[in-house]
């Protein structure tokens, strides 16, 4: 049978399914799809960084933000300790030596007759200088070297893998009992420098791989052929793509730093007196643990929660960064 013409405005019928439709041409609209999705209700969502995603995902993190006002808070005390200490933790009274708390010293007082309450304040000072420039040195030493042995790759890689193979070797304790023990100076700087010698291969080692992960992406690629030279690929794609992992693991290599001070002042070879360090403070503390065990109490708990902040605060960094974690 011919095909019958069809006139505009002409209802539509008989669609072969067994029905008919009564819509006409004139009533018909273009359908369009919906934005955001054929499921969506809402408009589209602008697409997110890596970094806009991990704060957002920070912010509802509780463990976050418990770390993160632990730490502020140890921050505020450290650049300004009189806030909540107005006495001088260099001023002692052996007539209050071993003393327990009194109106005005409630954390009681030393062996030396020196308020633990203001020592223990105080010592923050110290122990975060320390944790925090430790952790700054390493993490642009370890992400420089790493960074370019992965990057370049060939002899320059072959080298540092051997190095750092040679740094891992070496135990970080029994180094710093040989290293830390010639050094007179009551200065932080000798034990920072020790720190970032030993610490650096471990992020070296991250950086390195994070590096030759990012340089076989696409976008990398096409950079190349465009033209970009080597500094500009390093600086504008593969670095801001490569240092989530140097972030994750710095974070929380900061509270061991802290720690590891603590166990060189302990043994007697990081700071050493009239510095005032939680380390010091419990070294001291030992030989009058069971007359008086507030001495060793306040200055252990406070490097204990402390090393805890860090450490939680890495592991809640690490879950945002890492999308599989999700």
């Amino acid at each position: 049978m011919p095909e019958q013409p069809f006139e505009p405005g002409q209802a539509i019928a008989g669609t072969g399914a067994g029905g008919a439709m009564d819509l006409a041409t004139s009533e018909a609209r273009t359908l369009e799809p919906t934005p955001g999705g054929p499921d969506a209700t809402g408009p589209r969502d602008r697409a997110r960084s890596l970094w806009s995603d991990a704060w957002r995902e920070l912010r509802r993190n509780p463990v976050f933000l418990l770390s993160a006002l632990i730490i502020l808070f140890l921050v505020v005390i450290s650049l300004w300790p009189s806030l909540i200490a107005s006495g001088n933790p260099l001023s002692c009274d052996l007539a209050k030596a071993q003393e327990g708390s009194q109106p005005g010293h409630p954390f009681g007082f030393d062996g030396q007759g020196c308020d633990v309450y203001t020592r223990t304040v105080y010592g923050a000072r110290t122990s975060v200088a320390v944790g925090v420039c430790a952790t700054v040195g390493v993490a642009l030493l370890g992400s420089v070297l790493g960074g370019l042995a992965g990057f370049f790759g060939g002899t320059w890689d072959a080298i540092l893998s051997r190095i750092t193979d040679v740094f891992f070797a070496i135990p970080v304790v029994l180094g710093g009992l040989v290293l830390l023990s010639v050094v007179v100076t009551n200065t932080i700087w000798p034990v920072i420098g020790f720190m970032v010698l030993l610490g650096w291969p471990q992020i070296s080692r991250i950086a390195r791989g994070s590096v030759i992960t990012a340089r076989q992406n696409d976008y990398v690629q096409a950079a190349r052929a465009l033209g970009a030279s080597n500094s500009r690929l390093l600086l504008r794609h593969i670095t801001p793509n490569a240092i989530a992992p140097v972030i994750v693991v710095a974070t929380i290599a900061l509270g061991t730093y802290i720690s590891l001070e603590a166990t060189l002042s302990y043994l007697g070879v990081g700071l050493k007196p009239p510095t005032v360090s939680w380390g010091i403070d419990i070294s001291a503390a030992s030989a009058y643990v069971r007359n008086a065990p507030h001495m060793l109490l306040w200055p252990a708990g406070a490097l204990a929660i402390t090393v805890l902040a860090f450490i939680m605060l890495g592991d809640a960094v690490r879950d945002a960064l890492d999308p599989k974690l999700r």
